[in-house]
């Protein structure tokens, strides 16, 4: 801050500096998340285009575990199917950047439940949306609003993918250690990174 700025002035600029908090709503059995820009919502039959658009990049695909490479069709109609389905073990909210006069659908975030108290966290954002900060605000904007009650949440990421390292390390996750994982759309088993976040020991954001 400049010389000379009041103490209340300084505390007035950090206030607005602060990422405002989620704003929960709920839209059938799943919470809606409006964060600044973005708007975690659950998946529509009208997204399945662009899901299977940004899905069905190499790019994307080798990141994840599940994601097959090439994608298939009906894919895309499956998995909104799963998101869907009663009693299922993972919720899956689109990545809205509507709000901020961008697509509807500018990737994935989920929260796979472990047990009564973890849940594991995955996400991918469309290439043409990397380094723009998104992924940070979902991930923030979902571990704010912790709509499983999680006590700890855990994730893991591939080593060759430090991009998503550091949105958990800048959403509070600490790193836990290195396993391995396999790739469906690499054939292969690759190293990953594991992080943990203690939802009952800090402050979310």
């Amino acid at each position: 801050m400049e010389d000379g700025t009041t103490r209340i002035e300084r505390a007035a600029a950090r206030s607005a500096a602060r990422p405002r908090a989620p704003v929960v709503e709920r839209a059938a059995d799943q919470p809606v998340i409006r964060t600044e820009r973005l708007v975690l919502r659950p998946l529509r039959d009208s997204d399945a285009g662009l899901l299977a658009l940004y899905a069905s990049d190499r790019r994307v695909a080798e990141m994840t575990t599940s994601i097959p490479h090439p994608f298939p069709p009906g894919a895309a109609e499956a998995l909104i199917a799963r998101a869907r389905a009663p009693g299922r073990d993972e919720d899956f909210w689109a990545i809205d950047g509507s709000a901020a006069g961008l697509s509807e659908f500018l990737g994935l975030i989920s929260l796979l439940r472990l047990d009564e108290a973890q849940s594991e966290v995955r996400f991918w954002i469309g290439p043409a949306f990397w380094k723009s900060g998104f992924a940070s605000e979902a991930l923030k904007g979902l571990v704010a609003a912790d709509p499983h009650g999680s006590r700890t949440l855990f994730a893991a990421v591939f080593q060759d993918n430090p991009a998503s390292a550091r949105v958990l390390v800048n959403a509070g996750f600490d790193y836990l250690g290195e396993a391995e994982a396999w790739s469906v759309a690499r054939g292969a088993s690759v190293p990953t990174w594991t992080y943990i976040r203690q939802m009952d020991t800090r402050a979310s954001g």
